[in-house]
């Protein structure tokens, strides 16, 4: 979990955070979580807490705060490919790193995403179809 988290903020600490935040989450709500969709429901309190952090991180540098995490320079790995992933439309991005980087499958994703396995292979070959349009 905590790879495709960070991999959506780009920021080990925001990662931990986030993930341990979800975990936390999970714990207050124990009482009226049915054991079957526990782990659907800590992938998708994580990912809305990611995606929180995105957009507010996105609004502190339109306010001219120039917001720039630190640690954001923790991934060396290929920032061609990281740009062409952060420009995907979140409906994609949260697809493809559960698909790829977490290795789940349709109907996993399909679970905490709250959406047929079927839209999860469609956004998956749109996601990548994307991505190697923006990295050729």
């Amino acid at each position: 979990m905590i790879g495709v988290v960070y991999r959506w903020l780009w920021n080990t600490q925001d990662a931990q955070e986030v993930v341990q935040e979800a975990f936390l989450r999970l714990w207050g709500m124990r009482a009226r979580v049915e054991m079957a969709s526990v782990e659907s429901l800590v992938w998708r309190i994580a990912l809305n807490e990611a995606s929180s952090r995105r957009r507010r991180r996105r609004v502190l540098s339109w306010v001219g705060l120039d917001f720039e995490p630190a640690g954001r320079a923790d991934f060396h790995d290929a920032p061609a490919v990281r740009r062409a992933v952060d420009a995907l439309p979140e409906s994609l991005r949260s697809v493809v790193m559960l698909c790829e980087v977490a290795g789940l499958s349709y109907a996993e994703v399909g679970a905490i995403l709250d959406i047929p396995a079927g839209t999860v292979g469609s956004r998956r070959h749109r996601a990548l179809a994307r991505l190697q349009e923006a990295l050729r």
